[in-house]
C-alpha cells in the first residue's frame, strides 16, 4: 500500500519530479519530463510497480524531515538506537541530464541502512534488462528497456526476484552518495555525477530564485514555499506550467475520479502567472507567453484548453491496466479527455493574466498582442455556445455563470488594451459584446433571491463565483456577492471547508463524490478579506495553511473526516490561491479587483 498522500515530499529539477515518502521511498518518478512514463510507479499500486527505498535497518527509527531553506533539497533525519544520520534527496539542477541524488551523512554514532531498488519502466509495463557495469571500487548498475535507461551508482546491489538490495553503515562524519541517472537507451551511459558540485549548484539555483520573493504579510513561509512549488512545476526549457506532478491520485478514495494533471491548462497556468506577477517574476511570465504563442499557433478556432509541456495537442485519455491505482482507486489514466472540451472561461483567464503582465511592465512582443486579439476572436466565435465550465464537467454543457463572466473579462481586457494601452482592435464590437454579456449575466445569472447561480436555470451555486470580484465584474461587497456567499455557506461548506459545487446535483455527470477543494476555501479567504470579514478570513487562512504537510505541500483536496490529503499533488491551484489569499490579507490584489 502506498503512503498517505500527505506523506510525500516533492523533488524537482523543473523538468520532472519525484515523490519521496516519509519512510524514504521514491514511489513516483517520470524521467525526463513530468508527463513521461514512470520508472517508479508504486504510488499507483505497490512496490512491484517500481520504487527505491532507503532507510535505516532499525524498524523503530524516528524520522523528521524538512527542505534546506528555500530549496527542494529534502533532508530526512533518522534517529536510531545506535546513532543519527541524514539523507539528502534531490533532483540535480544540471544543464542536460536527469539525476536523482541520495546523499547519506553520518551525524553521530553509527547507522546501518538498507536500500531496495525496483525498476519497472513505462508505467510498470516493462521490466528492464539489468546488469552490473561498474567495478568493485566504483559499482554501477545499468537498466535498459525500450527508449529508457538508468545507471545507479554508489553501492553494489544484490539481485533477487526483480529487486536489487544492499546494506551499508555510516558513522559520524562519513558520507555515502547513491545516484540514479536517466538517459536515452540509444546513448552511452552518462559519466558519474559530481555530487558535491551538484548539491552546491542545486542549492544556489533554488535559493537564488527565492531570494527575490518579497512578502511581509501573514504566512510568509507558506507563501515562499508555494511560490517555489509553482516554479518547481514550471518546465525551465519550454515554459509550460503543469497543474500537478502526478496522475490519478483519487479525489474520491476507492472511486473513479482519477485524472492526469501533468499537462499545461491555460487556465491554471494563467492563474499561476498572476501569482508570480504579483511577486515580480516577469521572466517566467515572458517565458510562458512564448510557450503560449507556440502552443496556440494557427487558427484561433482550434485553441485547446490544455496542451502538453512543449505545446503538444494530442493528449487523448487512456486507461492503464498495469497500475492498479492508489489504494485501489481505479482506473489510472494517462492523458486527459478534457482536452476536447469547450471551456468558455479559459481565454478570459489568459487575457486577465496578460493584462496584469502588461501593467507590471512586460512589453508586448511583435506577436503577443496579435495573439491576444486572435484569442478574443475565439471568444466571439463561441459567444452563444454552452460549455463544460471551469470544473470540466462530463455532464451536459451549460451556460455557466463563471464562464460567461470570464468571457466578459476577455472582452473587457481587449477594450482596455485599446483604450488604455494603445493597442489596435475592433473596440466598438468588443464593447458592444461586453455590455451585452453583462446584461445577460445580470438577467440570467442571478437568482430571484438575489445571488449568482452556477449556471443559467438552476438554483445551485458554485465556488467559482467567488472569482467574480477578482476580475472586476462586481465588487466584493456587492449585495449579490454577499448573498452568493451566504448561499455557499448554507449549501457548499463541509466541516468548515468549501466544496466546488454539490456533486449530488448531478451536474458533473460522474459517479461518487469528492472532498473540499482547497483552492475554493482560499478564494473564500480572499472574499472574506475583501468584504470586511477579516477575523473570519484570518481564522480560515490559519486553518488552511495548517493543512499543508510537514514540508509545506498541498494536494488538490482535503478529506476532513480522514484528516488526509486527496487528489493530485502538489497542486498548483492550491498553492497559487494560497499566495493570493495571503496577499489579500496583506492588503494586496493581483487582479485589479477595484476596477469594475
Amino acid at each position: 500500500m502506498p503512503a498517505p498522500i500527505e506523506d510525500y515530499a516533492l523533488l524537482s529539477d523543473c523538468r520532472t519530479a519525484a515523490l519521496v515518502s516519509r519512510e524514504g521511498s521514491i514511489d513516483w518518478f517520470c524521467p525526463p519530463r513530468f508527463d513521461a512514463p514512470s520508472v517508479f510507479g508504486a504510488l499507483l499500486g505497490d512496490t512491484s510497480r517500481g520504487c527505491w527505498s532507503l532507510r535505516p535497518q532499525d524498524g523503530d527509527a524516528t524520522v523528521r524531515r524538512s527542505y534546506l531553506p528555500d530549496t527542494f533539497i529534502l533532508v530526512t533525519r533518522w534517529e536510531t538506537a545506535t546513532g543519527v544520520a541524514e539523507v539528502q534527496d534531490f533532483l540535480a539542477m544540471t544543464d542536460d541530464r536527469t539525476d536523482v541524488v541520495r546523499r547519506v551523512i553520518g551525524v553521530s554514532g553509527t547507522v546501518e541502512f538498507t536500500t531496495e531498488l525496483r525498476l519497472h519502466f513505462d508505467y510498470a509495463r516493462t521490466l528492464p534488462w539489468v546488469r552490473q557495469i561498474g567495478t568493485e571500487d566504483e559499482p554501477a548498475l545499468s537498466a535498459i528497456a525500450g527508449p529508457d535507461a538508468v545507471v545507479v551508482r554508489g553501492i553494489r546491489f544484490t539481485a533477487s526476484d526483480h529487486a536489487h538490495t544492499a546494506t551499508f553503515t555510516v558513522s559520524a562524519g562519513a558520507t555515502r552518495d547513491l545516484t540514479l541517472a536517466w538517459h536515452p537507451s540509444h546513448d552511452d551511459a552518462l559519466v558519474a555525477l559530481d555530487v558535491d558540485a551538484a548539491i552546491a549548484r542545486t542549492r544556489s539555483w533554488w535559493q537564488g530564485w527565492a531570494s527575490s520573493i518579497a512578502h511581509d504579510g501573514p504566512h510568509r513561509d507558506a507563501v515562499i514555499r508555494s511560490l517555489l512549488v509553482l516554479r518547481a512545476l514550471t518546465n525551465r526549457d519550454t515554459g509550460g506550467i503543469v497543474a500537478a506532478a502526478t496522475t490519478s491520485l483519487p479525489e474520491d478514495f476507492g472511486g473513479s475520479r482519477n485524472w492526469d494533471y501533468r499537462f499545461v491548462w491555460l487556465r491554471d497556468a494563467a492563474l499561476t502567472l498572476e501569482a508570480l506577477i504579483a511577486h515580480s517574476f516577469l521572466e517566467e511570465v515572458h517565458h510562458w507567453r512564448r510557450w503560449l504563442l507556440r502552443a496556440v499557433a494557427g487558427d484561433p478556432d482550434e485553441v485547446q484548453i490544455m496542451y502538453g509541456i512543449a505545446g503538444e495537442r494530442d493528449l487523448a485519455e487512456r486507461e492503464l491496466d498495469s497500475l492498479p491505482g492508489y489504494d485501489g482507486a481505479a482506473p489510472v489514466r494517462i492523458g486527459n479527455g478534457a482536452v476536447d472540451q469547450y471551456q468558455g472561461d479559459v481565454i478570459g483567464e489568459v487575457l486577465v493574466a496578460l493584462e496584469a503582465a502588461r501593467i507590471a511592465g512586460l512589453d508586448e512582443s511583435e506577436f503577443s498582442w496579435p495573439l491576444q486579439r486572435a484569442l478574443i476572436g475565439r471568444v466571439v466565435v463561441g459567444f452563444d455556445v454552452p460549455d463544460n465550465g471551469i470544473w470540466e464537467i462530463r455532464g451536459e454543457p451549460q451556460f455557466f455563470t463563471h464562464s460567461r463572466v470570464m468571457m466578459w473579462a476577455a472582452l473587457d481586457r481587449g477594450v482596455r488594451a485599446v483604450t488604455e494601452h494603445g493597442m489596435t482592435g475592433d473596440v466598438e464590437a468588443w464593447t458592444r459584446l461586453r455590455e451585452q454579456l453583462r446584461a445577460e449575466i445580470d438577467e440570467r445569472g442571478v437568482h430571484a433571491d438575489g445571488y449568482f447561480v452556477q449556471h443559467y436555470g438552476t438554483d445551485e451555486v458554485d465556488a467559482s463565483l467567488l472569482t467574480l470580484p477578482q476580475v472586476g465584474f462586481c465588487a466584493a461587497d456587492d449585495p449579490r456577492m454577499l448573498r452568493t456567499v451566504e448561499q455557499m455557506e448554507r449549501t457548499l461548506v463541509r466541516d468548515g471547508l468549501l466544496m466546488r459545487y454539490r456533486a449530488a446535483s448531478g451536474v458533473d455527470g460522474l459517479e461518487g463524490g469528492e472532498h473540499p477543494f482547497l483552492a475554493c476555501s482560499f478564494w473564500l479567504v480572499e472574499q472574506y478579506a475583501a468584504s470586511g470579514r477579516l477575523d473570519e478570513a484570518t481564522a480560515l487562512m490559519d486553518r488552511l495553511v495548517g493543512l499543508a504537510n510537514d514540508v509545506g505541500l498541498l494536494s488538490e483536496e482535503y478529506d476532513v473526516g480522514g484528516q488526509r490529503h486527496a487528489g493530485n499533488t502538489p497542486q498548483a491551484f492550491s498553492h497559487l490561491t494560497l499566495v493570493r489569499a495571503a496577499d489579500a490579507l496583506a492588503g494586496h490584489s493581483g487582479r485589479a479587483a477595484d476596477r469594475h
